[in-house]
């Protein structure tokens, strides 16, 4: 028997040269969600030609200089997830709920007074948390896959030496070593061979293949994941007005990313041949970033039809990852085992970029009573790119992301209509799945709605977005990718209060 481990308390700390990123981390770190002040949420953030709103600023830099006077806002959105869940033949639901600071904000407005054709220039500020990352949710299904299969995936092919921890027996020793010299999957493999779920077809210490401790059938699986954070962009703005009609600006965005989770998979099984009838797997992630990305913005003015046209650059992160782990088992005879290295692997930080974006806009104002306005945008998620390019690891997940995600479009359309000091506001936007295989994750429809009130110097904004999207989440990368499924609605209450300064 294999050395069964006790964890006590020091915690070592290790550099893996391999990690574990996957198509998932490229579709988080390069979506976002409609967020914002209340003006911009209740016509669908379809803002790219009109300007004189804060959250338009974030779209498109020229917004800033179609101010007419210098604007503060805030903005605070209770925001409520609700999914429905389904895993082979297993249903759930979840709901999660938060107040959240949507949008923060100023633009002061400098005006030229004299005869020179560049009326005016305006300095900005802006806050915008770009995505919530926080979900909560439980699942439990019957499969005929089991975990064993993610365990030989990694295991087939690594030295049998490599798994074995030695005459001292060391798990946390051993674990950490595997990690520094060959990385998550090699620590996979003496996980699964460690906890009996994985046996070498021969005992020399050159072997190469394993075989399953868990007999074939039938499977009684269940999944808990919890995670949090978010994903925010500090934009500082500079814009420009030339003449009557034309309106310029750059937005130079710092970004930053926090994102926590935790997940437990278990699996039971009575199957003949099972020595291995219970499995307990538990990870969490810690992932931390920051980036940076400029955009450049213009908007011409027609009478009373506007055009705007802005581009985003990629946005270039540099990300640290910390992982843990742990592994249990259990046997007909009840004989449990834990392989709970107590170990923080900190990775070295690796580089993403994700992809640009063009988007064109126009509107038409009618009058002093209202307008309509139509967004459209295109942003290619095939070209999100991991890096070093030159690491194998990500030159074949780059491969990937080439193969599984394409470019994809956004149309946003808004209307208003005033009377007196109140405004009615509208929106839809439609979003296009940005992987090949839209079973994946689907397109996203959206409607929103709100009313304003200006009090003169203060406008009180109150808008209602409403968000539907599908996705079906692989459980591991490998091995077993029974996928989840989800429906999710996401809806959003947000305030704004803005005043001129």
């Amino acid at each position: 028997m294999k050395k069964i481990l006790s964890i006590l308390f020091p915690i070592f700390i290790l550099s893996p040269l391999l990690q574990a990123q996957d198509l998932k981390d490229a579709y988080r770190y390069s979506s976002n969600e409609l967020s914002g002040t209340a003006r911009f949420i209740s016509m669908a953030g379809a803002f790219g030609a009109l300007g004189g709103d804060l959250s338009a600023m974030s779209i498109n830099p020229a917004s800033s200089a179609v101010f007419i006077s210098s604007n503060a806002s805030v903005s605070m959105e209770y925001r409520d997830l609700e999914s429905s869940i389904r895993y082979n033949n297993g249903m759930s639901g979840s709901e999660l709920s938060d107040i959240e600071l949507g949008n923060i904000g100023g633009v002061f407005v400098f005006s030229n007074n004299g005869s020179n054709d560049w009326r005016k220039f305006s300095l900005g500020i802006n806050y915008n948390s770009t995505a919530i990352y926080d979900d909560s949710f439980r699942i439990q299904g019957t499969s005929g896959n089991s975990i064993d299969q993610y365990f030989l995936n990694y295991a087939n092919g690594v030295e049998l030496e490599l798994l074995q921890t030695g005459r001292n027996g060391n798990i946390d020793e051993r674990y950490a070593v595997l990690g520094e010299q060959y990385g998550f999957p090699v620590q996979q493999a003496f996980l699964g061979y460690q906890a009996y779920v994985i046996e070498p077809e021969n005992d020399e210490p050159q072997n190469l293949d394993y075989f399953s401790l868990i007999g074939p059938g039938s499977f009684d699986q269940r999944y808990n994941q919890i995670s949090t954070g978010l994903n925010g962009k500090l934009s500082f703005n500079l814009g420009t007005q030339f003449r009557d009609f034309l309106y310029l600006g750059l937005n130079l965005n710092s970004h930053f990313i926090n994102y926590e989770n935790v997940s437990e998979f278990s699996e039971f099984n009575n199957n003949p041949g099972s020595a291995t009838t219970e499995v307990f797997f538990g990870n969490s992630l810690y992932t931390n970033g920051d980036g940076f990305s400029f955009q450049l913005g213009g908007i011409i003015k027609l009478d009373e039809l506007r055009l705007g046209l802005t581009y985003d650059s990629p946005t270039w992160y540099s990300i640290r990852e910390e992982t843990t782990q742990y592994l249990e088992t259990n046997t007909p005879e009840d004989d449990f085992v834990s392989v709970a290295p107590n170990i923080l692997n900190i990775y070295p930080a690796y580089r993403l970029r994700t992809p640009s974006r063009l988007a064109g806009s126009i509107a038409y104002l009618f009058g002093r009573k209202g307008l309509i306005s139509f967004d459209y945008s295109y942003k290619d998620y095939g070209s999100t790119e991991f890096r070093p390019e030159n690491d194998p690891a990500y030159q074949d997940l780059n491969s990937q992301i080439s193969s599984n995600m394409k470019a994809a479009s956004t149309y946003r359309v808004g209307g208003e209509y005033r009377i007196s000091n109140f405004s009615l506001r509208a929106g839809y936007r439609f979003e296009e799945s940005p992987f090949e295989n839209e079973n994946r994750v689907g397109n996203v429809t959206g409607y929103t709605g709100g009313i304003g009130y200006n009090f003169g110097n203060i406008n009180l904004d109150l808008a209602y977005s409403y968000m539907n999207q599908e996705e079906n989440m692989p459980i591991f990368n490998t091995g077993l990718t029974d996928p989840i499924s989800f429906d999710r609605e996401l809806s959003k209450v947000v305030l704004s209060v803005s005043f001129g300064l």
